[in-house]
């Protein structure tokens, strides 16, 4: 391919590598480098869907069909967006592109030839604290096989092209222009319970406290609201259970022999009982303290628990850590201006009062 850099594994990525494999790439990599359990994996670049969408349109005029648009023409969003992605979803990729994806492939399954992966989409704008794209593009779970692997990569660039995504970014007012799409490939993990935990309470914005969300299977069943999950709130401090709600959990997303993902019932003696042991919650404690830690700042978590590749008993999985951008941008700004002097805050107050 040139100089084009057509993957990367997370062993060689960090924060700084946002640009060539996006937010969620860079993120794993970052992790990996930390020491935190993370399921081994590589990153189909940003400068692989550079050179795939120049391929394809070689004169810019996708970008300046979507920076033409307004976000509240609904029915031509739909139109150019459905375009769009129909035109980068069938067409071919160059066979030096693909050789280097098909070989990062085989190389993660060690050889197999249908390995499980998730390939996730990867954008350079999303999961920063200023704007998070998080849910805005596409996860494909327990995919098998280098032809689907190669199949499932365009389907992740094409999501940059997502109703959702458009309008948000045209909503914000952010860019096409340096706009791009890595696409992270990961090994599966037969997940016995999954969720997400934020080092920071959601609701309340407590940074004392670890909030914890669970339920049986792969977590694509949280994110797709199809089952309420277990709630968990635990002290940072004691590392003790504040509080605990089960739910009353009738599906699991489980994986699907033939490649992807199906529903399946939870057996009846499940439903009502807590995925998380206690054992289970310290652990989940501890390594989302170690997180936070380690990036400076509360963390919106994607986790899982399942079997070691070793065969030696279970582990927390860590999928994906972003900043948290519900509570982090009321921290930044001030709760009042700069005074003078300390008591020109009370009088200013005392004026209003008086004015009322």
């Amino acid at each position: 391919m040139g100089a084009t850099q057509a993957v990367s594994p997370f062993a060689e990525l960090g924060m700084a590598s946002r640009p060539l494999v996006g937010g969620k790439g860079a993120s794993l990599g970052e992790l990996t480098r930390a020491g935190i359990n993370v399921p081994p994996g590589f990153v189909v670049t940003t400068e692989s869907f550079v050179a795939f969408l120049t391929a394809i349109d070689p004169e810019g005029a996708i970008r300046r069909q979507v920076e033409a648009l307004s976000p509240d023409d609904l029915p031509a969003v739909l139109r150019v967006c459905e375009e769009i992605r129909q035109r980068i979803e069938t067409a071919a990729m160059r066979p030096d592109m693909e050789a280097a994806i098909a070989g990062a492939y085989a190389r993660l399954c060690g050889g197999a030839p249908d390995g499980p992966v998730a390939v996730r989409s990867s954008a350079t704008s999303e999961d920063s604290a200023e704007a998070s794209f998080a849910g805005l593009q596409d996860t494909y779970l327990w995919i098998r096989g280098t032809a689907n692997v190669l199949h499932f990569v365009r389907a992740c660039w094409a999501s940059l092209y997502g109703v959702e995504s458009v309008v948000y970014r045209l909503r914000r007012g952010l860019p096409e222009e340096g706009l791009a799409m890595g696409v992270v490939v990961q090994q599966m993990v037969n997940s016995r319970v999954s969720g997400v935990m934020f080092t920071r309470s959601p609701t309340t914005g407590d940074r004392s406290v670890i909030a914890i969300e669970g339920s049986w299977g792969l977590g694509s069943a949280i994110v797709s609201g199809e089952v309420t999950p277990d709630k968990v709130v635990v002290s940072k401090v004691t590392e003790d259970v504040i509080s605990r709600a089960v739910s009353h959990k009738t599906v699991m997303h489980v994986p699907d022999g033939g490649g992807g993902t199906r529903e399946e019932a939870v057996p009846e003696a499940r439903r009502d009982l807590p995925c998380l042991s206690d054992d289970d919650i310290r652990a989940l404690v501890r390594v989302g303290k170690h997180i936070e830690r380690h990036y400076g700042c509360p963390q919106d978590i994607e986790w899982a628990i399942g079997p070691r590749a070793d065969g030696g008993g279970e582990a927390v999985f860590l999928l994906q850590s972003r900043p948290e951008t519900i509570w982090s941008p009321r921290d930044a700004k001030p709760v009042a201006g700069p005074a003078a002097r300390p008591f020109d805050h009370v009088f200013a107050v005392l004026g209003k009062r008086g004015g009322s």
